[in-house]
């Protein structure tokens, strides 16, 4: 399970119905065929730079700009914050959302290793609630494959992923549960969980 969480958070890269606790995402002009082309260039790209040559660094430099066009890391990160957003100031918010970016970057290139050989393969689409969710298989070497469910939204405009699912699990919301028990155990201080956050990162640096 442990493995398959982490390929959540690799895939997504995140982390992640609407990505944030208020805000109604659309996604009318969104069809099947537009969400898995979507898919299928964001998994090709990711699987050519975790299979690619080059080094750590330069992997890392290549999934950033991957990241920030495929995922709605904005509303992904307030809905992982949950209620905690309303009652973090705009600093507090601007400086959690700068680091929970680069949080999901560094859980891709941290694990960069565990995925080397990761094969990826995109199903069908369909519509569940607002988004469109596209059904994908991801095989890892000595490993059992893993059905992954990317959620696509219409995000300015275009295509972002919400969120992924693998046997039932989302990653957005159990990374808000897991927030919401850090916050319950530091007196709902937001400052808190971004140091935290910020520690982590340098111990991966």
């Amino acid at each position: 399970m442990m493995m398959r969480r982490t390929v959540l958070r690799t895939a997504g890269g995140a982390l992640l119905g609407a990505a944030c606790a208020d805000v109604h995402r659309a996604v009318a002009a969104l069809d099947d065929g537009d969400a898995v082309s979507f898919v299928k260039r964001v998994g090709d790209r990711l699987v050519a730079v975790i299979n690619g040559p080059g080094s750590d660094s330069d992997k890392r430099a290549a999934l950033t700009p991957i990241v920030d066009a495929a995922v709605d890391v904005d509303g992904v990160a307030r809905f992982c914050l949950g209620r905690f957003w309303r009652t973090a100031g705009p600093e507090e918010q601007r400086q959690y959302v700068e680091t929970f970016h680069a949080v999901l970057v560094n859980n891709i290139a941290h694990n960069m290793g565990d995925y080397k050989g990761v094969r990826f393969t995109v199903g069908r689409a369909q519509r569940r609630d607002q988004d469109e969710v596209v059904a994908t298989t991801i095989e890892l070497p000595d490993n059992k494959p893993s059905r992954v469910e990317w959620l696509i939204a219409e995000v300015g405009g275009g295509p972002k992923i919400e969120d992924m699912i693998t046997e039932g699990v989302s990653l957005r919301v159990t990374e808000r549960n897991d927030y919401a028990s850090f916050l319950a155990s530091n007196g709902h201080n937001v400052r808190t969980l971004i140091d935290s956050l910020r520690r982590k990162l340098a111990a991966h640096a």
